[in-house]
């Protein structure tokens, strides 16, 4: 009966968000939130004190993911509304009038990078109308950028999904970079097939073989460095490993390496001057040069941003109130329950780096008052639902893991762990990817679900690094068939009511994924 209860506030979200009318995030989070809490309080008799703490560190927890979505999308705003957009679309179709050579460097290469960098949907956001301003179908456009926008996820937006997806359960760096390590090793295997797949929705399957070459080159120029990275990082595997992938895709197909002359298509070339290209790319590099500085432990700039030595502090009626010198806001002992909240106001990647490179590319791109005002105005639009929706999401988190061996995830896990016993590994990526598609992101996934991965892995005898890392690589997969980054996309090129029609496709390559990455850490791990 434990069970039952624990995990009914899911089984309705999961129904709310997946039936016939579907209740959006926004709405069915915040709503299960609410039901969690009063479960809590009523059924498994949590401390009311304890129960509003969590509330209020959950609630105050969103500060970090939503200003790095706000940041992101001001970057993105900067690019489209400057029209540095236009001038990087521009020189992506001079480079090669291949389809293949198209598709992999906007669609992957280029993907990947923006994956890195931003994250949260930006990455299909930006190359489905580049793909479709270069002549291909809107529909399979939509499912191929969606497929593909699986392999970086995890290390997205400087590796939040990763760093603070798994926030909540307290783990050493040591115990994150295995994660990283392992997750990484099978997005790379994965990306072996899953990428011919996705390039089957688009093109025949004659002109992927003639390509085939050309198709591997660029794919193992993204995962080998982003393999390699995510060894002794987990922020810039995606960052790095999408930079190098899209510099060696350019070059291989603007010498025609591994590429059939059968498939070149005549084009109209367009002249663009280096400046106007560097110009144009400025916000982009300017980024990785940013997060490259800040990140870097030997620079000491990381260390110095994440300085919680006291500057300010004070004695709240409710908690203890600090403020740091490196800007870090933090509240303990909140109601006298020993629950803590901060927030890294420097070295989430929110002011550093986003509105500071839009802040110095911002006369660079010559946006004007009005150009300003709008890119502003449409990032506060984007960001409110989003918000709403991580609010409900990080205090039903706080809810679930309440309770310690009464927590209702504890529960939860106890009933997987005796379901699955040690074939748990073949089915945690699921789990992952469910939580994707009901919370429209890889970060509140990780949140989410993350410990009731942890709990069934120590129930049942198994590396708890192994199974958080197959949650990481479901989450990420669960992309695919996420209903508001198919709304999204599929809104951008102009597609209405197709979403449907889109998962029907989507589904099958996830599920492939998920049985491929499975196998894989069943037999290797």
């Amino acid at each position: 009966m434990n069970t039952v209860i624990a995990a009914l506030p899911i089984i309705i979200l999961i129904w709310l968000m997946t039936k016939r009318d579907p209740l959006p995030s926004y709405i069915a989070l915040p709503a299960m939130a609410l039901l969690t809490g009063f479960l809590q309080l009523v059924y498994f008799r949590a401390d009311w004190q304890l129960v509003a703490a969590n509330s209020l560190a959950g609630g105050l927890s969103v500060a970090t993911p939503i200003s790095i979505i706000a940041g992101a999308i001001l970057l993105n705003r900067l690019l489209a509304i400057s029209g540095a957009e236009a001038t990087i679309k521009s020189w992506l179709e001079s480079i090669s009038s291949n389809p293949v050579a198209q598709l992999m460097i906007i669609g992957w290469a280029f993907a990947f990078m923006i994956e890195g960098a931003s994250g949260f949907g930006t990455p299909a956001a930006i190359a489905a109308p580049l793909l479709v301003g270069l002549g291909f179908a809107p529909l399979k456009v939509v499912v191929f950028t969606l497929i593909l926008n699986s392999v970086p996820v995890s290390f997205g937006a400087v590796g939040t999904p990763t760093w603070f997806g798994f926030s909540s359960l307290n783990l050493v760096p040591e115990q994150i970079l295995a994660i990283s390590q392992w997750t990484a090793l099978c997005h790379v295997v994965a990306a072996m097939v899953i990428v011919p797949i996705a390039l089957r929705f688009v093109l025949s399957a004659e002109v992927i073989r003639r390509n085939g070459i050309y198709i591997y080159l660029s794919i193992f120029s993204c995962v080998l460095p982003y393999w390699w990275i995510a060894q002794w990082n987990y922020e810039f595997p995606s960052l790095l490993g999408g930079a190098i992938g899209l510099v060696l895709s350019v070059v291989f197909a603007k010498f025609n390496i591994g590429l059939s002359s059968a498939d070149k298509q005549i084009t109209h070339s367009v002249n663009i001057s280096c400046k106007t290209l560097l110009i144009a790319l400025s916000p982009l590099l300017l980024l990785m040069i940013v997060l490259l500085l800040t990140r870097i432990q030997q620079l000491g700039i990381k260390d110095w941003l994440n300085n919680d030595s006291a500057w300010l502090a004070a004695d709240l009626s409710f908690a203890q109130f600090q403020l740091s010198a490196a800007l870090i806001i933090s509240l303990q002992d909140i109601f006298a329950t020993g629950v803590s909240w901060s927030y890294k106001t420097l070295y989430v990647p929110a002011i550093i780096p986003f509105v500071l490179v839009v802040a110095v590319c911002l006369p660079l791109l010559k946006m004007n008052a009005k150009q300003v005002k709008q890119m502003c105005n449409e990032t506060a639009q984007r960001i409110a639902l989003p918000c709403v929706s991580l609010l409900g999401a990080l205090i039903m988190v706080n809810f679930m893991m309440l309770g310690e061996h009464n927590a209702p995830i504890f529960y939860m896990a106890q009933s997987f762990a005796q379901l699955s016993g040690e074939n748990w590994t073949l089915f945690a990526a699921f789990l992952g990817a469910l939580g994707t598609f009901f919370s429209g992101s890889a970060t509140v996934s990780n949140l989410t679900f993350a410990g009731i991965q942890y709990s069934i892995a120590q129930q049942v005898g198994l590396p708890t690094t192994l199974i958080l890392a197959l949650q990481s690589v479901g989450a990420a997969m669960g992309n695919m068939v996420c209903i508001s980054n198919i709304i999204a996309v599929a809104s951008i090129v102009g597609l209405n009511n197709q979403e449907g029609v889109v998962i029907k496709k989507t589904v099958l390559p996830m599920l492939i994924y998920a049985a491929i990455i499975g196998i894989f850490s069943y037999v290797f791990f």
